[in-house]
């Protein structure tokens, strides 16, 4: 297993610069937005699939630094009912598949993504409880009609073009949101789509994440190393479905913190151990998105943290004592 980072976090610096401080904290591997809502600020598709120069360039920076890229990320919603967001997502989908091809890259992250309830709708239209039965037949056509038949093509498009794994960040507000309804997806569709498993996104629902890796198997594509804090008081006064704004931290049932500041040492040992069992052994990929600190800050922290806890060997084959 390596540590990567997700490097959108450092959008606004030059990509050379980044990568140096990432070899020199140790840093193995990197996870790169180019499209999205992780943006393009190092890695414009646009650019780098029209341009061989351009992307000689852009390779020689990682081999400079002996740093590989793990994954692609291009999140966003490309079954919006609003079409003219669906197709930019959806282009932009498309675009990282095909420089993933370019680059050697395997595996690319994105949302499910939310359609409206009815073909007519104006916004996504995440359901979460089955009463009024209303909802019942929204999920329905959600499913049937745009989820399932979108991720066929898509899934297609991706095997054409010798992408293996399309991982889905389970992102509430979206269909693919837990476990269960990753497999969802991916059995009714194709064994290409599996899960970018970001604990950050499970504690808050309730999730157990070491009984959420042995569900999901060989199903777990990446990994995002990202910590949740709940906050006791306001979630038993509230509960945990929380619309205030991500910076409103002191009244928010849970917020997002660096690794090891949401959960202790143990949490993190334990997650890295669940997944060696079940057979995963890529990338765990740091992302930033803790409102109380720095970014170089929750950087470091998040790095201290992970280095002593990843496991480099290979798992044995045979026990020494045995």
């Amino acid at each position: 297993m390596k540590l990567s980072v997700l490097s959108n976090l450092y959008g606004s610096r030059p990509l050379e610069d980044v990568l140096a401080q990432f070899k020199e904290m140790g840093i193995e591997s990197v996870e790169i937005g180019c499209g999205g809502y992780p943006g393009k600020a190092h890695c414009d598709p646009d650019v780098l699939l029209n341009d061989e120069a351009k992307l000689a360039e852009f390779q020689g920076l990682f081999a400079k630094y002996g740093l590989e890229i793990c994954a692609l990320s291009c999140h966003g919603n490309a079954v919006h009912p609003d079409k003219a967001i669906a197709d930019a997502f959806d282009s932009d989908f498309r675009k990282c598949i095909l420089l993933a091809e370019k680059l050697g890259v395997d595996t690319v992250i994105t949302f499910s993504g939310c359609p409206g309830d009815s073909a007519d709708a104006k916004y996504p239209n995440w359901v979460t409880c089955p009463w009024p039965e209303d909802f019942l037949k929204i999920l329905d056509w959600q499913w049937n009609e745009v989820l399932i038949p979108y991720w066929k093509k898509t899934c297609a498009f991706a095997e054409a073009h010798n992408v293996k794994r399309i991982a889905f960040e389970m992102h509430p507000g979206f269909c693919v949101y837990n476990p269960e309804t990753c497999l969802k997806l991916r059995n009714a569709v194709s064994p290409i789509l599996g899960a970018n498993f970001d604990p950050s996104h499970l504690v808050w629902q309730g999730i157990d994440p070491a009984y959420a890796i042995r569900y999901l198997g060989d199903a777990i594509y990446h990994v995002h190393a990202k910590d949740t804090k709940i906050d006791q008081q306001n979630t038993l006064t509230n509960g945990v479905l929380d619309t205030k704004h991500y910076g409103d931290e002191l009244h928010r049932a849970w917020v997002f913190r660096a690794v090891g500041y949401g959960h202790n040492e143990t949490f993190w040992r334990d997650l890295v151990d669940n997944l060696r069992l079940v057979g995963y052994d890529r990338v765990l990929s740091i992302e930033h998105e803790d409102s109380l600190m720095s970014i170089d800050e929750g950087l470091a922290k998040a790095v201290n943290c992970l280095k002593p806890i990843i496991m480099h060997d290979p798992k044995p084959g045979t026990m020494s004592w045995a």
